[in-house]
């Protein structure tokens, strides 16, 4: 049974107390859906961009903006990472609106499949290694550490999948959401993939315990901003088998609570700049489209008509607008038209 060794320091637990004050005040607070849309949108690019770069791809975030609205027809496999994470975070996101699941081996081995297809070979995808791996040091020209051997992989996986959803009322969720992150990278189970999967299953972690801003925040993006501090923090030196018993993760739940607490005043930060204007603000009109979309599912043009005494072009323009926000689709066309929410590509 995993018994992970830690310590309630100080300055973890007033991390873990300022983080618990941000979060219930962004909980509380009250923001325009455009403008929500808007930050949702921009932290999948970030997250995107940042995990990938920290394994080492080299788009820089204006490029991985343009691949995300944009996608390549035939994308080079520095596109494929960027556009399958974001994927990834829309389908995790999705997951979460059902508010029914624990982290599962299966849940572990979607996400690892869906960062990697069609950049490794397909045996590599959704499995778990079955042979040696070595992490090296390129400053230093050698490995640095040695991960479990491939035939204890999965009951690794198993102890500390278990570890988790045993004690989510037991253990404060930051830490056990950190704990997490810094034993899957222990036990590096995949061939490729490993750190794109820990930083993605963290964040629906977080977000399960109770971090609602999940769409709305990047850690991802304090890790790429000093990845050499990142991975001195996350990582360990060794044999596996030499320190499993040894490894101390005080350390790195300050270091992980740290970048939360950043990117949630980030976040903070941008949310109270935005201001509403000409461009983005809901008129009366555009408020009664989406309550009645909420309230029914769909609307239609002469559904429309009867709630305001607005020409068809007028409403078409309102329509339009609507869409170009990104907060409704048109489905099916001509007096076949309607159209409804949009929850993301």
């Amino acid at each position: 049974m995993f018994n992970p060794k830690f310590v309630v320091s100080q300055k973890l637990l007033e991390n873990i107390k300022k983080i618990t004050s941000i979060v219930t005040e962004l909980n509380y607070q009250k923001f325009p859906k455009v403008v929500l849309v808007e930050m949702e949108r921009s932290a999948r690019e970030v997250s995107s961009y940042s995990s990938t770069s920290i394994e080492g791809n080299p788009l820089p975030l204006t490029d991985v903006k343009k691949i995300l609205t944009n996608a390549p027809a035939n994308a080079r496999d520095s596109e494929k990472e960027v556009l399958n994470y974001n994927k990834v975070l829309i389908n995790l996101d999705k997951l979460l609106s059902s508010k029914k699941f624990s982290i599962t081996l299966k849940i572990i081995l979607d996400i690892q499949c869906g960062v990697t297809r069609g950049v490794v070979l397909s045996d590599g995808c959704g499995k778990l290694r079955k042979e040696p791996v070595f992490v090296n040091d390129p400053k230093l020209g050698k490995t640095v550490y040695l991960p479990p051997d491939h035939e204890d992989v999965k009951k690794l996986l198993q102890d500390l999948i278990e570890y988790v959803n045993l004690n989510k009322s037991k253990v404060d969720p930051l830490i056990l959401a950190g704990i997490f992150h810094k034993q899957f990278v222990v036990i590096h189970p995949f061939i490729d993939g490993n750190g794109r999967t820990s930083r993605l299953v963290t964040k629906l972690l977080l977000a399960a315990m109770g971090l609602n801003t999940f769409s709305l925040f990047s850690f991802e993006n304090y890790y790429n901003k000093n990845v050499t501090k990142y991975f001195q923090n996350v990582g360990v030196l060794g044999n596996y088998y030499d320190i499993k018993d040894k490894i101390d993760f005080t350390g790195w739940l300050e270091y992980f609570t740290d970048g939360i607490i950043d990117e949630l005043l980030r976040v903070i930060k941008v949310l109270q700049n935005r201001i509403i204007t000409p461009e983005n603000e809901l008129k009366p009109h555009h408020k009664k489209i989406i309550g009645y979309i909420e309230k029914n599912g769909f609307i239609t043009d002469s559904d429309y008509s009867k709630l305001v005494p607005r020409a068809k072009a007028t409403r078409n323009i309102d329509f339009n607008k609507l869409i170009e926000m990104g907060l409704i689709e048109r489905i099916g066309k001509g007096k076949n038209t309607y159209y409804k929410s949009k929850k993301g590509d």
